[in-house]
């Protein structure tokens, strides 16, 4: 059975969603200061151009480390990649987040190296159902992660949307295919989704509608697939 978790605080929009508060907590339980760390960054991890700048930018949120800064880091704080990064997104954030390098997971999930690099570059996953389910595997992912990390999340909008704003019955087998919950899940989730949107849209209309009611009807749209994943989330 998928799990599905709440997503933790917003990441950084741009790179590797790097938890900067995280950072220095982490630096501040141990008593260093970002000279330490720096220190530890060059002896340990053969990184001479980190200085005791680099980390407090990091810690300000000003700059993200990159990949293998990200890793040195998190040895130095003595703790793991994914303790310093928020919710990934991509492909590559999960590997990170995993301290996995690119060759453990193309051999887990059973394609050519050279085929994984190019799919983490583009950010679209190509796999067989069964490379998929190694992939979620390796990189435990919960099922919102998947579905993101597989492309499939814009499609998932599109039928969301379709199902609360006509007949959610008949959406029931095509959402299956792309979130495989269990169907009494599925079907009790989209009826919900549905009453929560016909209601909302029914009272504006009752408070006379205007662009007011067209604005939060829109918003909801925009925002079908978190509601979906919190419907679920709390389903019995």
């Amino acid at each position: 059975m998928w799990r599905v978790r709440r997503p933790s605080p917003h990441p950084n929009p741009s790179g590797p969603p790097f938890n900067a508060l995280a950072a220095r907590r982490l630096r501040a339980a141990l008593n260093m200061g970002p000279e330490h760390v720096a220190h530890g960054m060059r002896v340990s991890y053969g990184l001479p151009y980190v200085t005791p700048d680099h980390v407090i930018a990091w810690e300000r949120g000003v700059a993200s480390p990159a990949g293998s800064e990200l890793t040195a880091l998190a040895g130095v704080l003595w703790c793991s990649p994914g303790d310093l990064i928020g919710r990934p997104q991509t492909l590559r954030e999960h590997r990170v987040a995993r301290g996995l390098a690119p060759e453990d997971v193309a051999r887990a999930a059973g394609v050519a190296l050279t085929a994984y690099l190019r799919m983490e570059e583009t950010d679209g996953w190509r796999g067989t159902d069964r490379q998929s389910a190694a992939l979620a595997h390796v990189l435990d992912l919960a099922l919102p992660d998947f579905v993101a990390v597989t492309g499939r999340e814009e499609k998932l909008a599109e039928l969301l949307t379709s199902a609360v704003t006509t007949r959610w019955q008949g959406y029931v087998r095509p959402v299956a295919k792309i979130a495989p919950l269990d169907r009494r899940v599925l079907e009790n989730v989209l009826q919900v989704l549905h009453q929560d949107y016909q209601g909302h849209m029914t009272a504006t209309l009752s408070w006379g509608g205007g662009p007011d009611s067209s604005a939060a009807g829109r918003d909801f749209l925009d925002r079908v697939v978190e509601h979906f994943w919190a419907a679920v989330e709390k389903h019995p």
